[in-house]
């Protein structure tokens, strides 16, 4: 490895930064980008059922935002019911939609550096080859051909062409990889937020329309004794 890494010359160099760049942070995003971490298949099923009822307390809620990033953003928009129960929806909407840009902006993390290795590293192998074949040109001379200065204008020129591409193809394929994880989270992070909303606002609905009825329960009686004579 390392004669090739002499025969290809300085270019090399930058795409081999390029490399160690691209696996990091592929390695980071598998990592990270675990449904596990992201968006559990259950979570939601089980926050509805804790939320049927009645607001979960708040150490429930921090648990459920230190779960996963579709757990924050539950997270959030229980947080806000938990801070005014008489939330409207539109505000409880945009609740929830400033909790999944950030949730996004989490998953999206590194994804454009990846792809900005994915589309250097090609330029990068161009670069080399321009070099080679300076290298070639330059070994030409009056008296004929330099063997040995041709022979490493060629690899040159050659080695960085194939590296280039080595580093750019498994780059650009994880980034779209990658790319299309993040669409589906969202997706399922729309979804689940939408239904979470569903239940809180039917809850507050439920609760607005039966304070009236409790009021006048409660007034019944107090009308029918104001309303009885006293006998003699």
């Amino acid at each position: 490895m390392f004669s090739i890494i002499q025969a290809a010359g300085w270019p090399i160099w930058p795409l081999l930064l390029c490399s160690v760049v691209a696996l990091a942070l592929i390695i980071e995003r598998l990592v990270s980008l675990r449904a596990s971490r992201v968006a559990p298949e259950s979570l939601i099923e089980e926050v509805l059922g804790v939320t049927q009822f009645q607001i979960p307390s708040g150490d429930v809620v921090n648990k459920l935002a230190e779960n996963s990033l579709l757990g924050q953003v539950l997270a959030s928009g229980l947080r806000a019911v938990q801070t005014d129960a008489r939330l409207p929806e539109p505000r409880l909407r945009q609740v929830f939609e400033l909790a999944g840009r950030h949730a996004i902006h989490q998953m999206e993390r590194y994804l454009n550096t990846l792809g900005t290795v994915a589309a250097a590293a090609p330029l990068l192998g161009l670069l080399g080859t321009v070099v080679g074949m300076i290298e070639i040109f330059g070994s030409q001379g009056p008296t004929g051909n330099n063997p040995t200065l041709l022979a490493h204008g060629i690899s040159i020129a050659l080695y960085n062409t194939a590296f280039g591409l080595i580093v750019a193809i498994p780059s650009l394929m994880f980034y779209r990889y990658f790319r299309g994880r993040v669409e589906g989270y969202v997706i399922d992070m729309e979804q689940a937020s939408e239904r979470l909303l569903n239940q809180l606002t039917s809850r507050q609905s439920g609760a607005s329309a039966a304070a009236p009825v409790a009021a006048a329960a409660a007034a019944a009686p107090a009308s029918r004794s104001a309303g009885k004579v006293p006998s003699k």
